[in-house]
């Protein structure tokens, strides 16, 4: 019962008008009230305390000849000098941007505020009207009635604040009038009475009318600046919050920090469970990022699995990185989704103004380059953002740059690495390898830059080079002979790479099965993508289709039932240290084994020694790739590895 006196007389200091019986709200929405009603004060207050310093000056010039003169001068220009102070504080106030909320902690030192300058007002007629001349006495009157009406304007929206300025100067008049005894000053006392109470009661009406209408306003914005699946501030939001923390810097000072979130497993839950799911679990990321952050702040997402948050008024970067650790802390527990418990983990790049930026653009992207870094270095880093960043940031954006053109300069090509068939001794195909040669940076690996095309789309442009690349080079070769090329998973996305592959056959004259797509498990998992319907289009058009890096990634044997594979790929981790490991090698004959009771062909890859190739040649596997066989050579070369007979002397059972 204590506590909750103690929480309505809390309510009721802070403003609340549910505690008066207006509408009720919750403290996010009524931290925003608080923030416009202590806006229209601002918005007042320097117009009520010249006011206020103008009345104590008429004041101390109508008790002149009275014997109180030394006390009303004391009491005037105290009362002066105070309203010129908070005047000028107010109109600097001003200038900072208006803030989206205002604690219950603002609102109780407002309340004090207009209690204590009430309660100077309420003095005035105690001390001064008694001694007063006549002149006097109606000097004191009028601005005692004065005060009541511009305290109720001053604070027309704020009923707790009007009554703690006005009720001292209610008691002052009515002790002062009421000891007169004069039957004037009584039935002044009394219309005082009857004017305070209908300024009150308007108070309260133009209260209510006025939170009702911010309610509205509110709920208003925030069908705009809300994402509509998690209920957070959408980018609009978060352009404003940023633009206004950057408003408070340029003019007090007020340091921020910027933290940018990217989902490091979001694709996967998307392309395994379907997006139904993944909406989901953007959701419940949502509930516990939020729950991470300070009462006036809100985390806002900005792209389909990054988040973002403007911490205002940081003292130290402590602080940021504070929050940042509860964020990564958030995906600690497992996320149960339709049934199933999902593991997620986030990266969060920070960045500090105004020391890594002034401008929206520049803090963007530098807490762009941080999250890179932090991704790079694995799920649930945390980066500041350094020098080194912004250079390596540029560097990629160079590199996409000159990605762009790269095929235009005829700067790509492809080099291919040899099958090599155990039961025959004779090589059965190649797998083209893409490469490009930089003009001034050299050869760039394809880890550098495939990641670059992925996130970009270029992927869909280079991998249709290399399907009619590949497809125009396996048609000078024999027709035993196939070629098979590298899917990225982006490129599933790209329904228009079917009709690619099509052309390219034609164009080439070649037939289907020639031509072999490798894809990676993960591919497997889009089934709510268009990943199926490519690849059952490929398979029913003849092409053959290879499994790679197989035993990586989130193998399941029922794919291999129900899409027809060609092959497929034991991953060169398991063939690298088969001789070494028993578990590795129990894994690479089981596979064997198992595929062949499918009838699906193996090859295994990284193969780099003799005593691997035995071991291989021993347990029936059917292909090798690897350095031990030959590196990747030129399309011109292909022919002269095709003729040679050392495959035979050197591999020959």
């Amino acid at each position: 019962m204590r506590t909750q006196t103690t929480n309505s007389i809390a309510r009721l200091f802070a403003g609340d008008l549910s505690a008066f019986g207006g509408p009720a709200t919750d403290e996010a929405m009524a931290g925003h009230i608080r923030a416009e009603q202590m806006s229209l004060v601002l918005g007042y207050s320097v117009g009520i305390m010249l006011a206020n310093a103008c009345n104590a000056i008429v004041l101390a010039i109508a008790l002149w000849p009275s014997p109180d003169r030394t006390l009303a001068l004391i009491w005037a220009g105290a009362v002066a000098a105070a309203a010129i102070g908070f005047g000028l504080q107010s109109r600097a106030s001003r200038r900072i941007t208006k803030p989206q909320f205002v604690s219950r902690r603002a609102m109780h030192r407002l309340v004090r505020n207009a209690f204590i300058l009430g309660a100077a007002w309420g003095i005035v007629p105690v001390a001064f009207f008694a001694d007063a001349s006549t002149g006097g006495q109606l000097v004191i009157t009028c601005l005692c009635s004065g005060m009541l009406a511009g305290g109720a304007l001053a604070f027309a929206t704020i009923p707790i604040a009007a009554i703690a300025f006005t009720a001292p100067i209610f008691v002052g008049i009515a002790i002062c009038l009421g000891r007169s005894g004069d039957l004037a000053f009584l039935l002044i006392a009394f219309l005082v009475v009857v004017y305070g109470s209908v300024l009150l009661r308007s108070v309260f009406v133009n209260s209510f009318s006025f939170a009702r209408r911010v309610i509205r306003q509110i709920e208003a914005e925030r069908t705009v600046r809300l994402d509509p699946l998690t209920h957070l501030p959408n980018r609009v939001a978060f352009n404003e919050s940023l633009d206004a923390a950057l408003k408070r810097l340029a003019l007090s000072g007020e340091d921020f920090a910027v933290l940018l979130l990217d989902l490091d497993r979001f694709k996967e839950v998307n392309d395994q469970f379907g997006h139904p799911a993944g909406d989901e679990f953007l959701v419940q990321v949502a509930n516990r990022l939020q729950r991470c952050t300070r009462a006036a702040e809100h985390v806002a997402r900005i792209g389909g699995d990054e988040f973002a948050l403007v911490m205002a008024n940081l003292t130290r970067p402590e602080d940021a990185l504070q929050i940042a650790e509860r964020f990564v802390a958030a995906f600690a527990e497992p996320f149960q989704i339709e049934g199933r418990q999902i593991v997620g983990a986030t990266s969060v790049g920070i960045v500090l103004a105004p020391r890594d930026g002034s401008t929206p653009l520049d803090l963007m992207k530098n807490a762009d380059a941080a999250l890179y870094r932090a991704k790079k270095a694995g799920p649930g880093t945390v980066c500041f953002f350094e020098e080194a960043d912004d250079r390596s940031s540029r560097d990629r954006k160079a590199l996409q740059a000159d990605l762009a053109g790269a095929i235009a300069r005829n700067e790509l090509f492809l080099v291919f690495q040899p099958f090599l068939d155990l039961g025959s001794n004779r090589i059965t195909g190649f797998e083209a390898l893409l490469r490009w040669q930089h003009p001034t940076r050299g050869l760039v690996p394809p880890s550098e830059f495939i990641p670059v095309a992925e996130e970009t789309g270029l992927i869909h442009e280079i991998g249709e080079w290399v399907i009619r690349s590949a497809c125009a080079t396996v048609a000078e070769w024999p027709e035993e002979i196939r070629v098979a090329v590298n899917f990225s998973a982006a490129q599933f996305h790209n329904t228009a790479i079917l009709q690619t592959i099509v052309q390219a056959l034609a164009d080439a004259r070649i037939a289907p099965h020639r031509l072999e797509i490798e894809i990676t498990e993960s591919m497997l998992l889009s089934k709510y993508g268009s990943a199926a319907t490519v690849l059952t289009a490929l398979l029913q058009l003849g092409v053959t289709v290879a499994l790679d890096d197989f035993g990586t990634g989130f193998s399941s044997l029922t794919y291999l039932r129900k899409v027809p594979f060609s092959r497929i790929k034991i991953d060169q981790s398991f063939i690298r240290d088969m001789l070494v490991q028993p578990d590795c090698a129990a894994i690479v004959k089981s596979v064997i084994s198992l595929a062949r009771d499918l009838r699906i062909g193996v090859v295994a890859e990284g193969v780099e020694t003799a005593g691997q190739l035995e071991y291989l040649r021993q347990i029936s596997c059917d292909e090798v790739q690897g350095y031990l066989i030959s590196r990747p050579v030129a399309a011109d070369g292909v022919m002269a590895l095709l003729e040679t007979k050392k495959y035979r002397a050197i591999y020959a059972a």
